[in-house]
């Protein structure tokens, strides 16, 4: 049997114990909430282009023949077809304008009965803008897409699955920052941690696969996790940040009602709001929620970091047309501006298509991370098992010092992974002598 070889390493006995307890929590972590990382992944990957992906899936969603030369229907004139086609939903109604020639007007109707024990599961209506016809009528969670969505928000699971969702997202935060740790390379050699050997065994080609995906991939990561953790959990993170930088407050809002003034056009509303920002683009309109409400007119102002979801707001009477409150949300506080960036962020919003396809290929990432860690995992497992048994160290026995990784390969000496001490690249090596 061969005889054992001693390895004597420079590195502190606490450095290598606390290398092990952060090893432990890599692997342990990677391998259970890892899938999780792996199904959020993935469907945040297609989230990213979850309008244009449920164009494509629903064909009817888009016009099939742009009306270039047919002005838009009143936008009064879409709220009357809605109000017809479901006289019985008295509530409000929030109007998304189309974001191209061939775009629909997509409507939701945010508390139906029927879905109205969930947190979030709107009645959807696609509206033609030429025609003011009903093209569509969809509850959220029902279609695709938005099945997907609720996948990749809350597991299916709702308000609950929001709260686990956040939970893992800042556990997730160790398995990544501590493969940061272990990745960490020794003074010099950095190119090497940076790079994939091709010529190397297989066991090598799937660490070093793992190492760089991850470390190239890191800041995307950390700017998901971080910015899902607190869009999950705002109820945990916003009082926090409003402890730091006061965060907007909704104003009280109300209309004067009046039985002899009949409630302004949904076109009128909009005009007025325009008045304070003619430089805007409308994005939604708001109908009142009773004969109390008023209305609120959404518009995007360059310098935003959402288009699809500005917060620039006008509120407006919807009986005089006199302007309640208004909301420039150039001038937010830097709490709320935080805020703001959290979405456009996480979906890559913020930087245009070039930051939508960074995050859709960071998406990815977690499976490559997952399938060559499990690999990795098993390559150890198996050599663990064949590893020749160990024996108490006799008298006749030899001892060699090695001092520098390339001396594990000396002549005489068989060296296999894993191993007890650490060579440059990351990898332990046991090394025994051979008869």
């Amino acid at each position: 049997m061969p005889a054992r070889i001693c390895v004597k390493s420079k590195t502190k006995p606490s450095v290598i114990k606390w290398r092990a307890v952060w090893l432990a929590f890599h692997l342990y972590l990677g391998l259970s909430i890892g899938f999780i990382f792996v199904l959020a992944g993935i469907t945040g990957s297609l989230l990213v282009f979850y309008v244009e992906l449920d164009e494509v899936i629903n064909p009817q969603l888009q016009i099939a023949e742009p009306h270039t030369n047919e002005a838009p229907q009143p936008y009064e004139a879409l709220y009357q077809s809605l109000r017809t086609s479901h006289p019985d939903r008295n509530g409000f109604w929030r109007l998304e304008m189309p974001r191209h020639d061939q775009a629909l007007v997509m409507a939701r109707y945010y508390k139906p009965k029927e879905t109205e024990h969930l947190h979030f599961a709107p009645l959807i209506a696609w509206i033609n803008p030429y025609t003011a016809e009903i093209v569509s009528n969809r509850f959220w969670g029902e279609t695709v897409m938005t099945w997907i969505f609720d996948l990749h928000y809350a597991l299916l699971l709702d308000e609950t699955g929001k709260t686990i969702m956040g939970i893992i997202g800042l556990v997730l935060l160790i398995p990544l920052l501590s493969g940061l740790y272990l990745w960490w390379p020794a003074p010099g050699k950095l190119k090497s941690a940076l790079r994939v050997k091709s010529r190397s065994s297989q066991a090598r080609l799937i660490f070093d696969l793992h190492k760089t995906n991850g470390i190239y991939s890191l800041l995307f990561l950390l700017v998901v996790l971080i910015s899902g953790a607190i869009l999950e959990l705002p109820d945990v993170f916003k009082p926090l940040v409003n402890t730091l930088s006061p965060l907007y407050k909704t104003p009280a809002t109300q209309s004067l009602i009046n039985p002899q003034l009949p409630r302004i056009s949904l076109d009128k509303a909009v005009t007025i709001a325009r008045t304070q920002f003619p430089e805007a683009v409308l994005r939604w309109i708001e109908t009142p929620n009773s004969p109390k409400d008023t209305y609120k007119i959404f518009l995007y102002q360059d310098g935003e970091p959402s288009k699809r979801f500005p917060k620039t707001i006008v509120w407006i009477d919807q009986y005089t047309g006199k302007i309640i409150a208004i909301r420039n949300a150039i001038n937010d506080s830097a709490g709320e501006t935080f805020i703001k960036w959290l979405h456009p962020l996480h979906n890559g919003e913020i930087a245009g298509l070039p930051g939508r396809i960074i995050i859709f290929a960071s998406g990815i990432i977690p499976l490559i991370l997952y399938i060559t860690g499990v690999i990795r995992w098993l390559q150890k497992r198996k050599a663990k098992s064949s590893r020749p048994i160990r024996r108490h160290a006799q008298p006749n026995d030899s001892e060699e010092t090695l001092t520098a990784p390339g001396k594990m390969n000396a002549p005489g000496l068989e060296c296999g992974y894993p191993a007890d001490i650490n060579d440059s690249d990351g990898f332990i090596r046991k090394c025994y002598k051979k008869p």
